[in-house]
């Protein structure tokens, strides 16, 4: 049983669709007590970092998510999701996230960049990972974001993406993972790493 993460800012027909699409079960979680009997979450988002986090609290989850993954619970974080799982984000202010993974979160600068960065770019993996498996080489997913991930330390990151310079667009450190790309919009890879994912050990 995977638990959807409703906070107000997240994509979730479309998640709920991909994972219905592989067979696999689901449960909206809109307050702590959602979470029982759910043995993994994926917390999806699109938005502003503040306005996801002050969602996260206002319902309750932020210190719920936190008790999860402590206890071992696998978290996928998906765009803004894996944004929020980080210390701060630099979006309108430096706010705090849910501080699960060191790092932070800037806003993409390099010179005649477009952002957001929108569109379909190229994975490069960084880490043999069972959340990988075996990607297709080369493995393209879809991206819609102004925001980036910095981790604090390279062993975060499982994959990047160049845009305007190498960023991390896939991280991990058991339990918890976050994907900067939308997988309910990036076709076979897309639905091969949200199954990967359903199949971690709990």
């Amino acid at each position: 049983m995977i638990g959807l993460v409703d906070y107000g800012l997240s994509n979730l027909r479309s998640v709920l669709k991909a994972f219905e699409h592989l067979g696999i079960e689901t449960r909206l979680v809109t307050t702590p007590a959602d979470l029982e009997g759910v043995e993994r979450l994926v917390l999806p988002g699109v938005g502003a970092f503040a306005s996801g986090m002050a969602g996260l609290a206002q319902a309750g989850l932020a210190p719920a998510l936190g008790a999860a993954v402590a206890g071992g619970m696998p978290l996928l974080g998906i765009c803004l999701g894996m944004q929020l799982l980080f210390e701060w984000g630099e979006e309108d202010g430096r706010h705090a996230g849910l501080g699960l993974l060191s790092g932070t979160v800037l806003r993409f600068q390099a010179s005649g960049l477009r952002v957001p960065h929108v569109g379909w770019n190229r994975l490069e993996p960084a880490a043999d990972h069972p959340l990988l498996g075996t990607l297709p080489d080369p493995a393209y997913a879809y991206f819609v974001h102004s925001y980036y991930c910095r981790p604090e330390s390279a062993d975060l990151v499982l994959a990047h993406t160049d845009y305007g310079g190498p960023f991390a667009s896939i991280v991990g450190a058991h339990p918890i993972y976050g994907l900067q790309f939308h997988p309910e919009k990036s076709q076979t890879v897309g639905l091969r790493l949200l199954a990967n994912f359903a199949a971690l050990p709990v």
